[in-house]
């Protein structure tokens, strides 16, 4: 009677703990598996959070760069060529201390840039600073895009930047004043007038016409353009052949036609031949009166193509200044000589003259 009762105990005692098995095994696979799922979230979780901050971060620096773009795109910006020193230099500081808007100093030789934007700062004035050599041609059209990115342009451009050789030029030497003779021919330069015509005109008028090539597209509305031209255009203009007078002051002569005048100015001067041509024995002032003339041809272009758009254009004579170019007796100190350019840098909105005018003294001058 034990036995059965036993192994019936025994069967029993069996089935009870097979019935705890099944039961337990489906809560343990359900938790494993939550586990795993729950771990596989968490881990996912991370990442998720990391992307969210990134996508989140991108957001808000696109939104930054945003914002300080169109912040740029509302300033205005003025930008001066061969500004490290002389009037350059003055025509910086009178803007900083008169433009409502960003003043770029501009140089070819980035240290010496830095160092007349940090001399302007000990005087209590911000200006900013882009290399820019108008004889590098990649030099002009990065400025030009770095301008057009940040600003959408430029408000005003003051082409300032040029060189002389002194006391090259004798025809146009004897017109001019005894004591700026004396100054100009003090140390006078012995490099060949051939040289000095292709490396003068180089600089003051090729150069400047391709800033101005790369530059006008990107002059915004109500924009002012002022090129540093000099009274010695003037002069030399009156020395130049009969014909050639009246093609410079024709009101029909192209930008075409006056780039092949001023080849050919420097391909005779090359040969010898530039007098028997009618040109002057003055490579600066022939360069000036390249510059001048272009100043006209390119304010006619901007009244035919861009009439409401209000941009002012101007060639300008400085003035006699104490400078490394013109020597120590000038009359006018650098800041004195900038004031005709800043002048016509700040015409007030609305003006319409002067427009395609050489001026000087803050007068409109006769050509």
């Amino acid at each position: 009677m034990c036995f059965p009762i036993f192994h019936a105990w025994l069967t029993l005692l069996f089935f009870r703990l097979c019935a705890v098995t099944l039961r337990s095994r489906p809560p343990l696979v359900y938790c494993a598996s939550r586990t795993a799922r729950t771990a596989s979230l968490l881990s996912a979780a991370p990442q998720l959070t990391q992307r969210d901050e990134t996508s989140l971060e991108k957001t808000n620096l696109v939104s930054s760069l945003s914002s300080s773009h169109v912040s740029d795109m509302s300033t205005k910006v003025a930008v001066v060529t061969g500004s490290n020193k002389g009037i350059g230099l003055s025509i910086v500081r009178a803007l900083c201390k008169q433009y409502q808007g960003d003043v770029y100093l501009t140089a070819r030789d980035t240290g010496r840039g830095q160092e007349a934007v940090e001399s302007l700062s000990s005087e209590g004035l911000k200006a900013m600073f882009h290399q820019l050599d108008i004889n590098d041609l990649n030099s002009i059209t990065t400025a030009a895009a770095f301008f057009k990115d940040k600003y959408g342009g430029v408000d005003v451009l003051i082409n300032n930047a040029g060189i002389a050789f002194k006391g090259g030029d004798d025809d146009i030497m004897s017109t001019l004043p005894p004591s700026l003779c004396l100054s100009l021919s003090s140390g006078a330069d012995t490099t060949a007038f051939a040289i000095q015509a292709e490396v003068t005109l180089k600089t003051n008028f090729f150069a400047t016409r391709d800033m101005l090539t790369h530059f006008l597209p990107i002059v915004k509305a109500g924009g002012r353009v002022v090129n540093v031209s000099s009274f010695v255009g003037a002069r030399t203009l009156n020395q130049c052949s009969p014909d050639h007078q009246q093609r410079f002051r024709s009101e029909d002569i192209t930008e075409e036609e006056l780039v092949g005048m001023m080849q050919q100015f420097v391909d005779e001067a090359k040969r010898g031949e530039h007098k028997k041509g009618g040109w002057p024995d003055t490579a600066y002032g022939m360069s000036k009166t390249g510059l001048t003339t272009l100043s006209m041809i390119h304010a006619r272009q901007l009244s035919k193509e861009r009439p409401n758009d209000g941009i002012l254009l101007n060639a300008c004579c400085p003035g006699w200044v104490r400078t490394d170019m013109a020597g120590p007796k000038a009359p006018k100190s650098p800041d004195e000589g900038a004031i005709t350019p800043v002048y016509l840098a700040l015409l007030p909105p609305g003006a319409t003259e002067p427009h395609g005018k050489f001026v000087s003294d803050k007068e409109v001058q006769p050509w």
